[in-house]
């Protein structure tokens, strides 16, 4: 379990640094515009649909675009230090797709 853990975080840590803090400013400020403009869910709600489908701790949320409608990816570690990535639709809170990462 302490594998698993560390290794997630690593890689959740490598990804942020691999952001610049204008790129970090920048998908802000689009994510802000998308949910003015009713396009997206505010994340806390996304969080709270989250738990009902897969319990644990959220480690790494990313909002991206595919086929022209912006998904929620959260990748969320278990009670037995299993990663799952779970994907919403980023306007509905609607499910798509949990899969668990470690398999």
């Amino acid at each position: 379990m302490k594998r698993t853990l560390f290794t997630c975080l690593s890689i959740s840590v490598s990804v942020v640094l691999a952001v610049s803090p204008a790129q970090a400013d920048e998908s802000a400020s689009v994510a802000r515009q998308l949910l003015k403009e009713g396009k997206i869910m505010p994340l806390q709600e996304i969080l709270t649909k989250a738990k009902v489908i897969k319990p644990g701790q959220v480690i790494e949320t990313d909002l991206e675009k595919d086929d022209g409608r912006y998904i929620y990816e959260l990748e969320i570690l278990d009670e037995q230090g299993q990663v799952w990535e779970l994907e919403l639709d980023a306007q509905t809170g609607e499910f798509i797709e949990l899969e668990n990462e470690d398999n």
